[in-house]
């Protein structure tokens, strides 16, 4: 039986894809920028096929959307069109950025995306740009030329 109400249907849809907490800590690390699956499996301790379900299901939802780039996979939110669900994710965000979890998660994230010696499963994936350029450290001295030493 088709349901008779599209706006309904597509608010039920919304709420449900909101009503997870590993959903809501994922939304929480693509507040600013996209982010490469190994960052979120990594600053969230958890799976990467569960990590990766509940992104699936956020993206068959329309909150998040994809880009690849190689053999990465970049996961960012999809903003909804209409106002008022705009409004509900916007307030979502603002709401966990006031938690003191979703705060350290999001600064875990930042630490993580700009460590000098990160763990293998993420060395060399792409960083998110904005979170990158937020904690960019000093630029190191450049190391002495070959040349110094066999003079």
């Amino acid at each position: 039986m088709a349901s008779k109400n599209k706006q309904l249907d597509r608010m039920e849809i919304l709420f449900q894809a909101l009503a997870d907490k590993t959903r809501l800590r994922l939304l929480n690390l693509m507040r600013e920028d996209e982010v490469c699956v190994c960052f979120f499996t990594e600053v969230l301790n958890e799976s990467q096929p569960k990590i990766s379900r509940h992104l699936a299901y956020l993206r068959k939802s329309g909150l998040v959307k994809t880009r690849r780039d190689g053999k990465w996979v970049h996961y960012s939110i999809e903003w909804p069109k209409e106002e008022s669900a705009r409004a509900v994710i916007e307030d979502t965000l603002e709401w966990l950025g006031e938690q003191k979890t979703m705060s350290a998660e999001h600064e875990e994230l930042i630490s993580v995306c700009c460590a000098v010696d990160v763990p293998v499963t993420i060395a060399k994936a792409p960083k998110p740009e904005n979170l990158v350029e937020e904690s960019k450290p000093a630029p190191a001295a450049p190391e002495p030329e070959i040349e110094t030493y066999l003079l």
